[in-house]
């Protein structure tokens, strides 16, 4: 159960009033309404109603409070008149500065990051995002210990931030913390391991994965199951999808692909989340391509691109040694006649670039056709006469290669394959005699 989910000994429940409160420092790419406007959205993805935004421009953060005195005291007020509950920092707040502020405001308070746990730890639907999200938790309250640890016994759900068992104050035994941790990271590894295990087993097969990622509620469920026929969670709310979801899929050319779905990314995504779910991203990693669906009508479209980039740069995905990459451009659909005209011009130019909106349909045809043009690229068809007996070359071939028909001739089998230049150089290395 999420903290959310019920009215509990704080008196928070579904619907608790909340205030937004934005330390602006001056600097970013994005606007102070939008990120007012993203931090608000984040709370309203687990029910909160926010009932007033607010944002501060602080020269230098205090150590005790993070705002001056006289912004706590503005923040107080502003709390008191609109009866809310809740004051949510968009920032990250130590204990120390939480603790301050919760006597100054008369409110409790979490920062953006325990705002981003509260939401996963109510999503993750599967064990592993569970325990992925359980890791993380206990590291961020390592250095807070202020909530009882009843959600240890908890099977799913949110860890209590926002309402838990109860303000009780428990100093936890810093001993069960370190023993818990270590026996996820060891469940967490097991896990790894056999989807390591599966990953392998889908390379030896001629399956390219291919995988979604972008900044959440870019799209990326709604084109998965445009692209799939898949009934995947596609909501307008930030962090519908948190665990990987993989489907079959057929593109021109390709008989099978694996399309992979991910978790969508946010900025200023916690330190224990990307070490969590790094995990969860290793899909993209070995990816054979990745989309990046970016909302092109989003205003702060730019900073979101950028904000993935970092991520997928932190986890290996993209650069030196990474997966080529296809930026998909979504939402064309809610763009006027000008901005379209202008988007679909700015795309004309670059070879990387393709638009569509996933909610119409519009551009998806196209977009199939670029997918497997681009897994195809520098892959040749080759025909292939082997020796029937030849049993360790013609399993080569269909691990390695995409065998799109074979015949026996008699004591002979006639192939056509796909291959790229690579695995062609390998299987000319290894029977000559077939070159």
């Amino acid at each position: 159960m999420s903290g959310f989910g019920r009215a509990d000994e704080d008196g928070l429940s579904r619907g608790a009033k909340a205030i937004v409160a934005l330390p602006d420092r001056g600097n970013g790419e994005r606007t102070v309404e939008a990120r007012l406007d993203e931090a608000a959205g984040l709370a309203e993805a687990i029910g909160v109603d926010v009932v007033e935004k607010l944002a501060f421009r602080l020269r230098e953060p205090r150590p005790a409070t993070l705002f001056g005195s006289g912004q706590v005291d503005n923040l107080a007020t502003a709390a008191r008149m609109a009866e809310a509950e809740l004051v949510i920092v968009d920032a990250a707040i130590t204990p120390i500065q939480q603790r301050n502020l919760e006597k100054a405001l008369e409110a409790k308070v979490i920062d953006r990051t325990g705002l981003i746990l509260e939401i996963f730890g109510e999503r993750a639907a599967t064990a592993e995002g569970r325990l992925q999200v359980e890791l993380a938790h206990l590291d961020y309250q390592q250095g807070r210990l202020v909530r009882s640890w009843t959600h240890l016994e908890r099977q799913r759900g949110g860890f209590g931030f926002l309402g838990g068992p109860g303000e009780t104050q428990i100093e936890a035994d810093r001993r069960m913390i370190r023993d818990r941790m270590a026996k996820l990271r060891r469940d967490l590894a097991q896990i790894t391991r056999t989807r390591g295990l599966h990953r392998a087993r889908r390379q030896r097969a001629p399956w390219p994965v291919i995988a979604l990622v972008g900044y959440t509620n870019a799209g990326k469920s709604t084109l998965f199951n445009r692209m799939t026929g898949a009934d995947v969670t596609a909501e307008d709310l930030l962090f519908a999808t948190l665990d990987p979801t993989m489907r079959q899929i057929s593109l021109p050319g390709i008989d099978k692909a694996i399309l992979s779905d991910t978790v969508g990314f946010v900025s200023n995504l916690p330190t224990q989340l990307v070490a969590a779910f790094r995990a969860t991203l290793e899909e993209v990693t070995s990816a054979d391509l990745i989309l990046h669906v970016r909302d092109i009508a989003h205003p702060d479209t730019d900073a979101q691109r950028s904000d993935v980039e970092h991520v997928l740069a932190e986890i290996g995905a993209i650069g030196e040694g990474g997966a080529p990459m296809i930026e998909i451009w979504n939402k064309i659909d809610k763009l006027d006649a000008e901005a379209a005209a202008h988007v679909v011009a700015e795309a004309a130019r670059r070879d990387d670039v393709m638009i569509v909106s996933a909610l119409t349909g519009e551009g998806l045809d196209a977009l199939r056709q670029g997918v497997s043009a681009r897994l195809n690229h520098g892959s040749r068809i080759h025909t292939i006469m082997l020796p029937a007996s030849d049993g360790a070359a013609l399993a080569w071939l269909h691990a390695n290669g995409e065998v799109l028909d074979q015949e026996a001739e008699g004591e002979h089998v006639a192939m056509n394959v796909r291959l790229s230049e690579k695995d062609w150089a390998r299987f000319e290395a290894r029977w000559p005699q077939n070159g």
